[in-house]
């Protein structure tokens, strides 16, 4: 089960256990494919290392939030940290929306935990890690808060997502 916090004045704290290993699930962040399947990305620059862009876009809605507009554009920021076995940290996040104004600075940190059957509902000796997303950055305004009230939700979805696609 997801556990996930969402706050206005903080960004967000999403995690989740995955049975799956930690280098398979970090790959999972940087897979053009992948993010795609798990993340509905329809394109991706990711480069897993220190400086690497991790820029991400997602096609846009049809829709429009009575706050934000159409959803979709990119995400874009510069990874300053890489562990292939710990997560990755990265800096300098902005939305960029396709209409209006980019929302940022913002921070997103990934860290992956090695878990124990017994830390988690598996059986026997599989190998599972429990993922945590952490999203801060923050100013008091509604398009900040709205967006870290669809951004919150989003990550719960696409977690979830993410344990079906690697636990198959």
């Amino acid at each position: 089960m997801a556990s996930k916090g969402v706050s206005a004045t903080q960004g967000l704290d999403v995690s989740l256990v995955i049975k799956s290993p930690p280098s398979r699930v970090l790959k999972a962040f940087f897979d053009a494919d992948a993010l795609g399947a798990w993340w509905q990305v329809a394109h991706s620059v990711t480069t897993p290392r220190v400086l690497g862009p991790y820029a991400i876009e997602w096609a846009l809605t049809d829709f429009r939030d009575e706050v934000l507009g159409r959803l979709g554009g990119v995400l874009r920021g510069t990874l300053m940290q890489f562990d292939p076995g710990r997560g990755f940290f990265v800096a300098d996040v902005f939305w960029l929306p396709p209409d209006g104004d980019p929302i940022g600075p913002m921070a997103l940190e990934v860290t992956l935990t090695p878990v124990t059957s017994s830390d988690h509902e598996a059986s026997g000796s599989e190998i599972a890690t429990k993922v945590h997303v952490v999203q801060t950055g923050f100013e008091e305004d509604a398009r900040w808060r709205r967006y870290y009230e669809i951004v919150g939700a989003g990550w719960g979805r696409a977690l979830k997502t993410l344990k079906m696609l690697l636990e198959k």
